[in-house]
């Protein structure tokens, strides 16, 4: 049996969460067309009868501006530090030097995939032939794969790539569980996907969502949450005229969480002002960073 640890870096919304989900055929991460939506580093579980993989898809590779993107880039150094194998993301959309930089500065002691992205878009930089010589060159790549993370297509060829780099081994994980992280943390997750989609501008990164109660009753699931942001025009933007927009925001939600988990849910949302939260300790460690 093969067993080992894969993580996933590259720069903000190459698609990186994209790709985890259609690895693991659910939604593990949170994905919008913003950058920097991915804030932690979401280990997912690919469990077959022959091979146990533990994916980690990490926050894109940014220079830290607050004590949050302090936090983010450290759980990007923690999964340099397990990882058997690297996927190194790229949008083929996108000028290759600037991914070769971060990729450069990694300092990869381990084998790495280049995973070109977005293969089936039309405006590229350069083509996919011209992309594939380029990497190739670079001493971090091993091997280079063509995927569309959107569209699942060049999933299987990958899952082929990875197995031969892991080493032979017992699995780490015991039982069906698709990660290690709590349930609670993929419905926080689900909201703050709904702020992205529906909040534009800087709003979405001015905010946090943290779970304060989460019931199992016999006919539904009752999950309270705090939506937190730093200024009172945010709270009044996201509660909108009339409460309109929290509304939109719950139900959106609501239907997201209620298939995630498989039942009914009763979902109460508040918001909640912390200004400059995302420079203090306290409120970081509260909110889960």
């Amino acid at each position: 049996m093969k067993a080992g640890f894969v993580n996933i870096f590259g720069k903000p919304n190459a698609g990186k969460s994209t790709l985890l989900n259609a690895i693991m055929g659910e939604k593990m991460a949170i994905v919008s067309h913003k950058v920097q939506t991915t804030r932690h580093r979401i280990k997912a579980i690919l469990n077959e009868k022959d091979y146990q993989i533990i994916f980690s898809d990490t926050p894109g590779i940014i220079e830290p501006k607050y004590k949050l993107h302090e936090k983010m880039m450290q759980a990007v150094k923690g999964s340099l530090e397990d990882a058997d194998l690297a996927l190194l993301m790229v949008d083929s959309k996108e000028n290759p030097e600037e991914s070769d930089t971060i990729f450069q500065a990694l300092h990869l002691k381990v084998p790495a995939i280049i995973v070109l992205n977005k293969a089936d878009a039309e405006k590229k930089e350069m083509s996919i032939t011209e992309l594939k010589a380029f990497f190739s060159q670079k001493s971090y790549c091993k091997e280079i794969v063509v995927v569309s993370a959107l569209h699942k297509t060049g999933i299987k060829e990958l899952i082929t790539s990875i197995l031969s780099y892991l080493p032979e081994g017992q699995p780490f994980f015991e039982g069906d569980d698709l990660s290690d992280l709590p349930t609670k943390f993929f419905v926080s997750e689900l909201i703050r996907e709904k702020i992205f989609e529906l909040f534009q501008e800087e709003l979405p990164y001015h905010s946090a969502v943290l779970i304060r109660e989460f019931k199992e009753k016999t006919t539904l699931i009752k999950i309270t949450a705090d939506i937190i942001v730093q200024r009172e025009t945010q709270k009044g933007i996201i509660i909108g005229e009339g409460g309109s927009m929290i509304k939109k925001l719950g139900t959106l939600a609501r239907k997201d969480i209620e298939a995630f988990l498989g039942a009914k849910v009763f979902l109460e949302l508040f918001v909640k002002v912390r200004a400059k939260w995302r420079d203090n300790e306290n409120f970081l460690k509260e909110y889960g960073y």
